[in-house]
Parts: structure tokens; sequence; C-alpha cells
């Protein structure tokens, strides 16, 4: 059996109250590695051309308010 399908072995045999702990423990390491990757990102310069695109539609006035 792989780790994946004993993860899933056990999730599946949680209680509700142990399920929504775990979901939300889950829900937080999620955000956590999606904050370092984008810091990691961010750092790298990954996002610049992103950032010039969207400074560029903005002065054209090509944006609009949310």
């Amino acid at each position: 059996m792989t780790k994946l399908e004993q993860i899933e072995k056990s999730v599946s045999e949680l209680d509700a109250d142990e399920l929504q702990a775990f979901a939300a423990w889950f829900h937080e390491l999620q955000a956590e590695r999606w904050d370092i990757r984008f810091e990691q990102d961010a750092k790298s310069g990954a996002l610049d051309a992103l950032a010039d695109s969207a400074l560029a539609e903005f002065k054209a006035g090509r944006s609009r308010s949310l």
C-alpha cells in the first residue's frame, strides 16, 4: 500500500470532528506552502513580467475597479 493509499484510508475512517480538525489543519498547511512559494517566486523575479503587464494595462487605462 502506498503512502497516499494509507492516508486516504486513515482519513476516510475519521469521525466528523476529527475530519473537521484534519480539514482545518490541511487547509492551513496548503496556505503556508502557497505563501512560501509566492515569496520565492517574488524574490526570484518570476512574477515581474506579470506585474509589468498589469502596470502597463493600468497606465493605458485598460483596467477597472473591482
